[in-house]
């Protein structure tokens, strides 16, 4: 059985940035880093994104959270389900950023979409092992 765990904002530092004209300058990068989780009866992974938007030299947001998934010992996860895990992962971050980022400078913005060719399943599969 997997189990997966609500989104966890773990840092939300937001600058208002000193400029009012930001259209078309403010820059977002996102990544993503997975982490194993296991204890004597269950196993998971931790994927922890982290955006970042900033103008120029000023950042104007740090945005990271976490979303876990448990699975128990005996379940093997094959490499399908770990992509919709990331996948749906990654949308709930992208969900909470949509709302958290209303009434600010941000709020024309939109997080880059998840480059699934840049992440690595292979290296992150053994993690479930």
């Amino acid at each position: 059985m997997i189990e997966q765990t609500p989104l966890i904002v773990t840092e939300w530092y937001y600058h208002k940035p000193s400029s009012k004209e930001l259209n078309g300058k403010i820059i977002s990068l996102t990544t993503l880093d997975v982490m194993k989780k296991r204890t004597s009866t269950k196993k998971g992974i931790a994927c922890r994104f982290t955006s970042s938007f900033v103008a120029g030299k000023e950042s104007i947001l740090v945005y990271i959270a976490e979303d876990s998934y448990v699975i128990d010992l005996a379940d093997v996860i094959d490499k399908n389900e770990l992509v919709t895990m990331v996948r749906n992962s990654f949308s709930k971050f992208k969900e909470t950023f949509e709302l958290r980022k209303l009434g600010t400078a941000l709020q024309d913005s939109t997080i880059n979409p998840l480059d699934e060719n840049k992440v690595n399943f292979d290296a992150i599969l053994p993690l479930l092992q």
